[in-house]
């Protein structure tokens, strides 16, 4: 097989982000659990945009924030995502171009509108995620590109397109172009698939020997896991992939790798702003200095450093140079 002329190609929800701040009040007056996503239909959407301030909108997306990551840090990223032909598809295109992603999915001229997450800011920098995925779950396996995906040393999944049939399939079929062109999977997880009657399958994708790489948080990892606690949940996920990252806030992230285990403390970071965008960005980190050919501890490292600097200012993307933060 040909060497890799990309080092990371991504795939995940298109979604431009809104992101405005609030008090608790208005998450209480809504209905609203902080700290929580929920996903929207169209004019649920409408009517909470309608009630929020001022808000900044920018292409967003689990994956297609690490991707922006990634492409910060100087390495080959891109994207596959589904938009529609309408402004907010422009301004992801637009986006994820001038950040220097990869972006070539064709938009779709019928059907639902480019997806969108209204992003709740609270002063305790908390985030509450309110989705409607809109085109971004039309994704099919037709609109995939086979040979972009061939061309890359990694190939990322993002957990919350997988719920809906289209884009696990697109994601499935993904997976095994990767390993037929001998490239790694990663896959990082989002709460929702770990709930019953999703996370079933995820393990059964897991346990297939589809994923190399397996991204989550604590609390992900023990509900997949059905553990009670995260040494439970190491033990029952670690001899199902290659690599095992968990990442755990304020203490830090771990990593479980040839039953070698490495912890590494959180970066501290003078004011949590907004935690938007920590575990995408982290991921971004370590998968570029794993690009880099970078130890285990070295990839961690790189993981904290990029979620430290997102988490100190609102919105999921870098605004200072990760390359002079990170020293890949």
């Amino acid at each position: 097989m040909t060497s890799p002329q990309l080092d990371v190609v991504a795939i995940g929800d298109a979604i431009v982000d809104v992101i405005a701040t609030c008090d608790d009040s208005f998450l209480d007056s809504h209905g609203l659990a902080k700290g929580s996503m929920q996903l929207l239909d169209p004019p649920q959407a409408d009517a909470l945009y309608g009630a929020m301030d001022s808000a900044r909108e920018i292409s967003g997306g689990s994956a297609a924030n690490s991707m922006a990551g990634v492409a910060a840090l100087g390495l080959d990223a891109a994207f596959i995502g589904q938009i529609a032909d309408d402004q907010l598809g422009d301004i992801f295109s637009h986006d994820m171009k001038a950040l220097g992603v990869r972006f070539e999915t064709p938009a779709i001229a019928e059907g639902p509108p480019t997806g969108r997450c209204l992003i709740l800011v609270t002063p305790d920098a908390q985030r509450t995620m309110n989705t409607c995925p809109g085109a971004s779950h039309e994704l099919t396996p037709q609109a995939l590109d086979e040979r972009l995906i061939q061309s890359a040393a990694v190939i990322f999944l993002e957990g919350y397109l997988w719920g809906p049939d289209r884009p696990r399939h697109a994601m499935l079929r993904a997976a095994q172009i990767a390993h037929e062109a001998e490239r790694t999977v990663a896959f990082t997880l989002s709460e929702s698939l770990c709930i019953p009657g999703r996370k079933e399958g995820v393990l059964g994708m897991i346990e297939g020997g589809m994923v190399d790489i397996l991204f989550a948080n604590e609390d992900e990892a023990k509900l997949l896991a059905s553990a009670a606690d995260l040494d439970g949940a190491i033990a029952r996920l670690e001899p199902l992939v290659s690599t095992l990252i968990v990442t755990r806030g304020p203490a830090g992230a771990l990593a479980v790798e040839r039953d070698r285990r490495v912890e590494i403390p959180a970066v501290p970071v003078e004011k949590v702003v907004d935690t938007t965008g920590a575990g995408d960005l982290f991921a971004a980190g370590f998968l570029a200095a794993r690009c880099r050919a970078r130890t285990l501890e070295r990839c961690l490292e790189a993981g904290a450093l990029a979620a430290a600097e997102v988490i100190s200012h609102f919105g999921a993307r870098p605004e200072k140079d990760l390359r002079e933060i990170v020293r890949l």
